[in-house]
Protein backbone atom coordinates (compact mmCIF):
# COMPACT_ATOMS: atom_id res chain seq x y z
CA UNK A 1 0.00 0.00 0.00
CA UNK A 2 1.35 3.09 -0.84
CA UNK A 3 2.11 6.16 2.24
CA UNK A 4 -0.54 8.00 0.19
CA UNK A 5 -3.48 5.64 0.40
CA UNK A 6 -1.93 4.54 3.99
CA UNK A 7 -2.43 8.02 5.19
CA UNK A 8 -5.91 8.36 3.75
CA UNK A 9 -7.31 5.24 5.63
CA UNK A 10 -5.24 5.98 9.21
CA UNK A 11 -7.42 9.98 8.57
CA UNK A 12 -10.60 7.85 7.70
CA UNK A 13 -9.91 5.47 10.52
CA UNK A 14 -9.36 8.15 13.25
CA UNK A 15 -12.42 10.45 11.82
CA UNK A 16 -14.12 7.51 12.43
CA UNK A 17 -12.95 7.08 16.44
CA UNK A 18 -13.54 10.46 17.10
CA UNK A 19 -17.52 10.44 15.28
CA UNK A 20 -18.00 6.95 17.13
CA UNK A 21 -16.17 8.43 20.34
CA UNK A 22 -18.34 11.79 20.10
CA UNK A 23 -21.80 10.01 19.32
CA UNK A 24 -21.32 7.17 22.63
CA UNK A 25 -20.42 9.86 25.02
CA UNK A 26 -23.54 11.60 23.82
CA UNK A 27 -25.82 8.51 24.33
CA UNK A 28 -23.93 7.01 27.24
CA UNK A 29 -23.51 10.18 29.18
CA UNK A 30 -25.93 13.00 27.45
CA UNK A 31 -22.81 14.80 27.15
CA UNK A 32 -21.04 17.16 24.23
CA UNK A 33 -17.48 15.43 23.21
CA UNK A 34 -16.16 19.38 23.85
CA UNK A 35 -12.29 19.11 25.09
CA UNK A 36 -12.33 22.26 26.22
CA UNK A 37 -15.86 22.30 28.25
CA UNK A 38 -14.48 18.85 29.73
CA UNK A 39 -11.28 20.70 30.78
CA UNK A 40 -12.62 23.36 32.69
CA UNK A 41 -15.11 21.13 34.05
CA UNK A 42 -12.13 18.72 35.11
CA UNK A 43 -10.35 21.79 36.78
CA UNK A 44 -13.61 23.22 38.11
CA UNK A 45 -14.05 23.79 41.82
CA UNK A 46 -17.55 23.18 41.37
CA UNK A 47 -17.82 20.36 39.37
CA UNK A 48 -19.31 17.07 40.50
CA UNK A 49 -18.94 14.95 37.37
CA UNK A 50 -14.88 15.23 37.65
CA UNK A 51 -13.65 11.38 37.31
CA UNK A 52 -15.39 10.82 33.87
CA UNK A 53 -13.46 14.27 32.50
CA UNK A 54 -10.01 13.37 34.19
CA UNK A 55 -10.28 9.54 33.23
CA UNK A 56 -11.02 11.51 29.83
CA UNK A 57 -7.88 13.94 29.58
CA UNK A 58 -5.84 10.95 30.49
CA UNK A 59 -7.27 9.42 27.85
CA UNK A 60 -5.94 11.72 25.21
CA UNK A 61 -2.89 12.18 27.39
CA UNK A 62 -2.05 8.26 27.01
CA UNK A 63 -3.07 8.09 23.40
CA UNK A 64 -0.34 10.92 22.41
CA UNK A 65 2.02 9.08 24.46
CA UNK A 66 1.43 5.63 22.76
CA UNK A 67 1.78 7.26 19.05
CA UNK A 68 4.93 8.71 20.57
CA UNK A 69 6.23 5.41 21.18
CA UNK A 70 4.91 3.41 18.14
CA UNK A 71 5.24 6.15 15.63
CA UNK A 72 7.32 9.12 17.04
CA UNK A 73 7.49 10.27 13.40
CA UNK A 74 4.08 11.23 13.16
CA UNK A 75 4.96 13.66 15.91
CA UNK A 76 7.71 15.25 14.39
CA UNK A 77 7.72 19.07 13.41
CA UNK A 78 9.08 20.21 10.52
CA UNK A 79 9.57 24.17 11.21
CA UNK A 80 9.88 24.40 15.27
CA UNK A 81 9.33 27.63 16.75
CA UNK A 82 10.07 28.97 20.35
CA UNK A 83 8.86 28.53 23.58
CA UNK A 84 7.27 32.00 23.50
CA UNK A 85 5.61 31.38 20.18
CA UNK A 86 4.10 28.21 21.34
CA UNK A 87 3.14 29.90 25.06
CA UNK A 88 1.57 32.91 22.87
CA UNK A 89 -0.04 30.61 20.22
CA UNK A 90 -1.93 28.44 23.13
CA UNK A 91 -3.10 32.01 24.81
CA UNK A 92 -4.40 33.20 21.51
CA UNK A 93 -6.38 29.75 21.06
CA UNK A 94 -7.29 29.56 24.81
CA UNK A 95 -8.68 33.21 24.12
CA UNK A 96 -10.41 31.88 21.04
CA UNK A 97 -12.25 29.24 22.81
CA UNK A 98 -13.49 31.51 25.62
CA UNK A 99 -14.43 33.74 22.67
CA UNK A 100 -16.67 31.10 21.07
CA UNK A 101 -17.83 29.53 23.82
CA UNK A 102 -16.03 26.25 22.71
CA UNK A 103 -13.42 24.33 20.98
CA UNK A 104 -12.90 22.37 17.19
CA UNK A 105 -14.14 19.32 18.71
CA UNK A 106 -17.29 20.56 20.38
CA UNK A 107 -18.20 23.07 17.79
CA UNK A 108 -16.75 21.33 14.75
CA UNK A 109 -17.25 17.93 15.52
CA UNK A 110 -20.23 17.67 17.53
CA UNK A 111 -22.07 21.24 16.67
CA UNK A 112 -21.64 20.56 12.88
CA UNK A 113 -23.46 17.13 13.79
CA UNK A 114 -26.07 18.59 15.41
CA UNK A 115 -26.68 21.82 12.43
CA UNK A 116 -26.44 24.42 15.25
CA UNK A 117 -25.54 27.49 13.17
CA UNK A 118 -24.07 28.95 15.95
CA UNK A 119 -21.38 25.85 15.83
CA UNK A 120 -21.06 26.77 11.57
CA UNK A 121 -20.39 30.17 12.65
CA UNK A 122 -17.46 29.14 15.74
CA UNK A 123 -16.31 26.67 12.53
CA UNK A 124 -16.05 28.85 9.83
CA UNK A 125 -14.36 31.41 11.64
CA UNK A 126 -11.65 29.44 13.58
CA UNK A 127 -11.42 27.44 10.30
CA UNK A 128 -10.89 30.96 8.36
CA UNK A 129 -8.75 31.99 11.29
CA UNK A 130 -6.29 29.09 11.01
CA UNK A 131 -5.68 29.49 6.77
CA UNK A 132 -4.50 33.38 7.39
CA UNK A 133 -2.26 31.99 9.98
CA UNK A 134 -1.07 29.70 7.68
CA UNK A 135 -0.70 32.31 5.24
CA UNK A 136 0.67 34.84 7.20
CA UNK A 137 3.71 32.50 8.69
CA UNK A 138 4.33 31.13 5.37
CA UNK A 139 4.68 34.71 3.80
CA UNK A 140 7.19 35.69 6.62
CA UNK A 141 8.96 32.65 6.79
CA UNK A 142 9.45 33.17 2.98
CA UNK A 143 10.85 37.24 3.25
CA UNK A 144 12.72 36.07 6.09
CA UNK A 145 14.37 33.74 4.09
Amino acid sequence: MTDTLLSLWLALAGGLLIGLSAAALMALNGRILGVSGITAGALGLTANDRGWRRAFLAGLGLGGLLLGLFSPQTLQVEQARSLPIYLVSGLLVGYGVRLSGGCTSGHGVCGLSRLSPRALLATLSFMGSAMLTVWVVKLVTVAAA
